[in-house]
């Protein structure tokens, strides 16, 4: 459904969630105004890329893998494997301005510059970004939505997962970290029936975080607050297309 409001042509889109939060600091203001721009991946929101071109990630990242995380937080977690991979092209997806200004102090002391960073909804990124992209995704601690009413505002709905099964190599690897059983639950009912494969070989292996985890904030929180983390790795199935 098109919304006449929007001249571009850009199709309606509930957000749920929070765009900002408490005041930013004055060196965070910095970094989003100086910083944020030349950290970009190409034009994708739709009053840039009203056409919707595809991103020339080759010209960004050169021949690199790609990589994609799906709300960051603070950043921590992306920082971490643009550091411990300096051969693969990272993109951060985050709407959350406080956690972009989080990250982008983060990559000014790392010094890193395999990074790129879109402050926006990840279904834009998915519009332009070219079929069988990324060959690996993360998704660590997303919104719970622990409302029944709400589950649908989650991203493991077919909303998000068949344009994610579109970017993804055949063979790509999908991670989810999560502390909610429930999330547990529908991630395991709707992934697989999107084209990906769960990659346990036995039942207790979503206790095991992967061996470069870095443990989030997110997380920390968690733990302090008695909940479980849970660790699940998917492969695009490479049979299937859609």
């Amino acid at each position: 459904m098109t919304d006449d409001r929007h001249p571009s042509g850009a199709p309606w889109r509930n957000f749920y969630g929070r765009f900002k939060g408490k005041t930013i600091r004055a060196s965070q203001h910095e970094y989003l105004e100086n910083d944020l721009a030349p950290l970009s991946p190409g034009p994708i929101t739709w009053d840039e890329n009203p056409k919707r071109v595809p991103l020339d990630l080759d010209a960004v990242f050169g021949s690199k893998d790609v990589w994609l995380e799906i709300g960051f937080g603070g950043g921590e977690h992306l920082v971490h494997m643009a550091e411990s991979y300096p051969q693969i092209g990272l993109i951060g997806c985050e709407p959350y301005i406080n956690g972009v200004a989080m990250l982008l102090g983060k990559i000014r002391k790392a010094e890193v510059e395999n990074l790129r960073v879109h402050p926006g909804d990840v279904r834009d990124l998915f519009d332009v970004l070219p079929d069988q992209t990324l060959s690996k995704v993360f998704l660590n601690y997303p919104d719970p939505w622990p409302k029944k009413r709400h589950h649908r505002r989650r991203f493991v709905t077919p909303e998000h997962l068949e344009p994610l099964h579109r970017v993804m190599q055949p063979g790509a690897e999908l991670r989810v970290a999560t502390d909610i059983p429930d999330y547990v639950r529908q991630t395991l009912e709707q992934v697989p029936r999107h084209g990906f494969t769960w990659l346990a070989e036995r039942p207790d292996d979503w206790r095991t975080p992967w061996d470069d985890w870095l443990s989030t904030r997110y997380e920390q929180k968690a733990l302090r607050e008695g909940r479980t983390p849970h660790y699940l790795t998917f492969r695009r199935d490479p049979s299937r297309s859609r």
